[in-house]
């Protein structure tokens, strides 16, 4: 078994844990661009001691190369836990990361998320250059 096997994708419009990538669709070489990745954005997604979002992670890989590069990871580790119980907290984050990239090749945005009860998923996006 593999573990891309246990990383699951669907349209992020009907399902909740698909991270939905949002950034131009082109843009220009050595031109810094912002990259918002969300989970929930259609679907809100809970964000509770017991059913949560921990991280994003957005890698690259550019057309023709055979390697992918991670660009970042945001973790996320305030759900509502307290010593007051759980849920009771001060704090909570939200399960979004924004990132401010570079490229110098056209290629693909790949993101992927992890809930701590239903796992992996990961969806991408084509990015060209001007």
């Amino acid at each position: 078994m593999k573990l891309g096997d246990r990383i699951q994708a669907a349209d992020w419009k009907a399902e909740k844990h698909v991270p939905v990538i949002e950034c131009p669709d082109t843009v220009s070489a050595g031109q810094t661009f912002q990259v918002t990745v969300t989970v929930g954005k259609e679907i809100p997604h809970p964000n509770t001691t017991e059913h949560h979002i921990r991280w994003i992670q957005l890698y690259f890989q550019p057309e023709g190369d055979k390697f992918i590069y991670e660009i970042g990871k945001c973790d996320f580790t305030a759900h509502g836990e307290s010593v007051k119980g759980p849920n009771q907290g001060p704090a909570y984050t939200q399960s979004t990361a924004v990132f401010f990239v570079q490229v110098n090749a056209p290629g693909t945005l790949i993101a992927l998320s992890y809930c701590n009860i239903h796992g992996l998923w990961e969806s991408s996006k084509e990015i060209a250059l001007a």
